[in-house]
């Protein structure tokens, strides 16, 4: 059976390989293979500039090759590496065997190759060819499809800002709010999420077998080898990688700030679910309708149903990378001794996670861009709901000093059908100033909004 879409095992290769397109070229084997050569390169060179007499500094002419070998890094590259790895059986050395192959007819590279991968364990190419495909992956792909969302809860958050709702804690009729604020609500929370996810330091070491530039100095023992890793990790890309310096190690990167930069995406990932079980509520309710797509359909045998499918793939899928995800963060941080290998197989699903992660985003998206608002419904609900007029009666009797002024109330609402008519026959028999008693009479379910849409706009 030959690989496709319909024979992928996983669905963000077959079902849903066209929406995450953006991030396959980073955080696939390809992806990784082309980030590997990029540290082995960009290694390469910084030693040649070292000024170590055994590696003159390369020609402008050898550093454009190299550099160019990293851009045009292609799929067909990546076969070729794999195909040397059928006899090394270990990836790494089949990249700097690639590369070495790629020095052939060109003599200046071909006498210095044996500085390719010079002083390097595995660990040091593999933790920061991660690190650049988890900065790539998060500047380019989840925090922007997350500012996405962003974006247009905002744009609800200012449409809807005055537009009454009623509120619903423990799912029970309560003081009304906004559509606006309750949009309002999440952006803040998720422009928080986003900061954190943002400010997550990607670090990267390059320091031998168990971080103490053992092989290093066995060569040159008088030559400052933390201070050379450190500039070539933190230098910016090209002349370097553009990472955080990372000084201590086994032979492996500890992985803390994955965990930290997992955890922050799953903290986002969870406020979603939350927004998107919101919305299948509201949509059950009928506060938002859905605009019809033409040919789709709702279901196999009822034909009048127009189901909330997009949020219902964005929790699955935010719950598949809140899985996955919260795996990673507390298994990567764990190593035996100075390593051992079950990291390995594990980091080999970043992608997956974060393809899970980004395929949500996508689906919350849709959905939202499909919502109209149903004002007729909103109304219906709040004008059904006099009983939350008990909370500022009962609190303005409370600034006048009548006594018992919440059982008051709780004894004439609490589990009962309020009507208008009951509700202003109440306000009239009240003990309070004329002009309170008229303040009260004007209020309505639909105006007692507090400060929601002014905080709905601010934004």
């Amino acid at each position: 059976m030959s690989l496709s879409t319909l024979t992928a095992l996983s669905p963000l290769d077959g079902r849903y390989a066209a929406k995450l397109a953006a991030l396959r070229p980073i955080m696939s084997e390809h992806g990784y293979m082309q980030r590997r050569v990029q540290v082995e390169v960009t290694w390469f060179i910084a030693l040649s500039d070292a000024g170590f007499a055994e590696f003159k500094p390369l020609s402008p002419g050898a550093r454009t090759y190299l550099l160019g070998i990293v851009k045009n890094f292609s799929e067909a590259d990546s076969r070729a590496i794999k195909d040397i790895e059928k006899t090394t059986n270990h990836d790494v050395k089949a990249v700097e065997y690639w590369i070495k192959s790629k020095f052939e007819a060109r003599p200046e590279l071909e006498k210095v190759a044996e500085f390719v991968h010079f002083a390097c364990t595995s660990e040091d190419i593999n933790n920061t060819a991660h690190a650049l495909q988890l900065r790539a992956g998060r500047d380019q792909v989840i925090l922007p499809e997350l500012d996405r969302v962003v974006l247009k809860l905002r744009e609800m958050a200012h449409q809807y800002a005055a537009v009454p709702m009623l509120s619903r804690t423990h799912g029970q009729t309560a003081s009304p709010t906004t559509v606006g604020k309750e949009m309002a609500n999440v952006v803040v929370r998720l422009q928080a999420a986003c900061s954190a996810i943002a400010n997550v330091k990607i670090l990267g070491k390059m320091n031998g077998a168990v971080g103490n530039y053992n092989a290093h100095l066995s060569a040159w023992p008088d030559f400052d080898w933390e201070a050379f890793s450190r500039k070539v990790i933190e230098t910016p890309e090209p002349q370097g990688l553009g990472l955080h310096f990372q000084p201590y190690s086994t032979q492996i990167e500890s992985h803390d700030y994955m965990a930290e930069l997992f955890d922050a995406v799953a903290r986002a990932n969870t406020i979603l679910i939350d927004l998107a079980r919101d919305i299948w509520g509201y949509v059950s309710l009928g506060y938002f309708k859905q605009r019809l797509k033409a040919g789709e359909i709702g279901s196999s045998t009822m034909p009048h149903k127009v189901n909330p499918i997009d949020f219902e793939n964005a929790e699955g899928n935010l719950g598949l990378a809140n899985a996955l995800l919260r795996h990673l963060s507390e298994k990567l941080p764990i190593s035996r001794w100075q390593r051992d290998l079950t990291d390995s197989t594990v980091l080999r699903n970043l992608g997956v996670a974060l393809g899970h992660a980004a395929l949500a985003y996508q689906s919350l998206r849709a959905g939202l861009d499909k919502l109209e608002l149903n004002e007729e419904a909103l109304a219906r609900d709040l004008d059904a709901a006099w009983e939350v007029l008990a909370e500022p009666i009962q609190t303005v009797l409370r600034r006048f000093g009548v006594s018992g002024a919440y059982e008051k109330l709780k004894e004439v609402t609490r589990g009962k059908t309020v009507t208008p008519t009951a509700m202003q026959d109440l306000i009239r028999s009240l003990a309070i100033p004329e002009a309170e008693k008229n303040r009260l009479l004007a209020m309505t379910p639909a105006s007692y909004i507090g400060k929601a849409a002014e905080l709905a706009r601010r934004v």
